[in-house]
């Protein structure tokens, strides 16, 4: 959705009008398929971290437009919320010294912007969900400036007919509406991207789609939406519900929601696109004056801009990305599923685990998503997602016996996992040092059983138990958070001790 948009009305001309270019997007990348038009294979991978910004009482401040004036760097853009960033990182060949590379860029700008923040008494949080949030801030006034926003909130509104609900149970109960989908905004990711082959992508995305639960408990970092404790990573749930266009009786109907994990394995990207065509009516039904079919008859590249901005309203946890670079087409798997945070650390373990656990299984000669249906990794997720680090996950048994067995998350990622992604890091090429480092940061939080997630929920209890209110146990252990996250030791090393008041 990143995508300049005009805010208007839209006619019910202009939907037909967009669904046939739709079809003929579709139709033009059935025809760059067919004629292996796409990128040689170059290892490129990305990375995009959306950001809190919090003032140093821990409230989240309302100030991203004054913020990226002071940053002045194409690197930083706004994002839903007026209390959100988001940093772009450029694409990086996957091999060598990359992982160190990607922490060094990331510190270097985070502590740029960080210093930017601070002219305007804010600073930069990498957290899933920041933790003093308040139903009250979200509110439309607060969606950032631009038409984009506007007009993707408008048009979502209109298609739900009614308030967006948010029930979320977890250790307590979340129950509130929303008026508008700032609500999402809360809602802070790592985004990890993968250029790949279109004879790879398959593998590549289930691959992604096998150990999304994984991610998630062992990632896992938000455990606090509006002053309530709920699932230990509550942006899934929240993101689902908070761009929920589906009124209750066409959730009954089983009309699948935007956000999803998706039912299926797949054999192609083709698939997906595909898929997102025949379940998703268009949000913003802008149509640009190309057109693709004689763009390919001519013989060149269409953009496929339909396409791609109605991809980039089906809110997929594994999605499909085409994209055009030196008029060249490509295709990515853009993996959605990590919280952002605690610590640059952190999210370069986390970026390991993925790029190095994705080659290895795509790569094995029985798949792991030959052996395990697609239903449990859908339960997983979820499980992950609830439970976090603490979860226990179906899992193919080893050996050749076949079935399915229940492991804790954390022995099967220190006894099979790991081991994988070692070696689909080395598959990658990267420094031995580099591999051992980063995922010994995952070993290490498996065996403390730590992640942000917990230390959050640990401190915040330790907070209670000391006296203090829940806003304010929960404005202090988020004070707490940013000194330790400046400080970039990983968050399975933090202490959980009483924060100053």
């Amino acid at each position: 959705m990143g995508e300049k948009v005009v805010a208007g009305a839209f006619d019910l001309s202009d939907r037909q009008k967009y669904r046939r270019k739709l079809h003929q997007c579709l139709e033009g990348l059935g025809r760059l398929l067919a004629e292996r038009r796409f990128d040689r294979p170059r290892n490129l991978m990305g990375m995009e971290i959306e950001l809190n910004l919090a003032g140093a009482d821990g409230m989240p401040k309302m100030l991203n437009g004054q913020v990226l004036d002071r940053i002045a760097s194409r690197d930083f853009q706004t994002e839903l919320g007026m209390f959100n960033l988001e940093v772009n990182i450029v694409p990086h060949n996957l091999s060598g010294r990359v992982l160190d590379q990607l922490a060094e860029e990331l510190r270097t700008g985070l502590g740029y912007a960080d210093r930017k923040a601070a002219e305007v008494d804010a600073g930069i949080m990498m957290i899933g969900i920041l933790p003093t949030l308040g139903r009250e801030d979200m509110v439309r006034s607060n969606l950032s400036d631009g038409d984009r926003y506007a007009l993707l909130n408008d048009q979502m509104v209109a298609a739900r007919g009614e308030d967006f609900a948010l029930d979320i149970e977890g250790v307590e109960r979340l129950l509130c509406t929303s008026g508008s989908i700032t609500p999402e905004a809360a809602c802070t990711s790592v985004q990890l991207h993968l250029q790949v082959t279109p004879e790879r992508f398959a593998d590549v995305w289930n691959a992604a789609q096998a150990v999304a639960a994984v991610q998630v408990a062992l990632g896992a970092n938000s455990p606090f939406l509006f002053g309530r404790e709920l699932w230990r990573e509550s942006r899934p749930p929240l993101f689902q519900q908070a761009t929920d266009t589906r009124p209750p009786e066409l959730q009954n109907q089983g009309v699948r929601p935007r956000t999803w994990f998706g039912e299926r394995w797949v054999d192609s990207a083709y698939e997906l696109f595909e898929e997102n065509l025949r379940y998703f009516p268009p949000l913003l039904p802008i149509c640009d004056e190309e057109d693709p079919l004689r763009v390919l008859d001519d013989g060149g590249v269409p953009g496929l801009r339909e396409l791609v901005l109605h991809n980039g309203t089906v809110y997929r946890w594994n999605r499909p990305v085409y994209g055009l670079a030196d008029g060249v087409p490509h295709l990515r798997v853009e993996n959605r599923v990590l919280p952002a945070g605690p610590t640059v650390a952190d999210v370069i373990a986390n970026t390991a685990l993925y790029y190095g656990l994705v080659r290895a299984l795509a790569e094995e000669s029985r798949p792991v998503w030959t052996r395990m249906p697609f239903s449990a990794a859908a339960e997983n997720f979820e499980t992950a997602c609830r439970q976090g680090i603490d979860a226990e996950l179906l899992w193919p048994r080893p050996g050749r016996s076949g079935g399915l067995t229940r492991v804790p998350a954390v022995k099967l990622v220190r006894d099979e996992l790991l081991p994988l992604a070692a070696a689909g890091l080395d598959a990658w090429n990267i420094e031995p040092a580099d591999r051992d480092h980063y995922l010994g940061i995952i070993e290490e939080r498996c065996r403390r059983r730590t992640n942000g997630a917990s230390w959050q929920a640990d401190t915040y209890h330790r907070a209670r138990e000391a006296g203090l209110g829940r806003a304010e146990a929960l404005a202090a252990m988020t004070r707490r958070y940013a000194e330790l996250m400046q400080a970039g030791e990983p968050v399975h090393t933090w202490p959980v001790d009483l924060p100053a008041r």
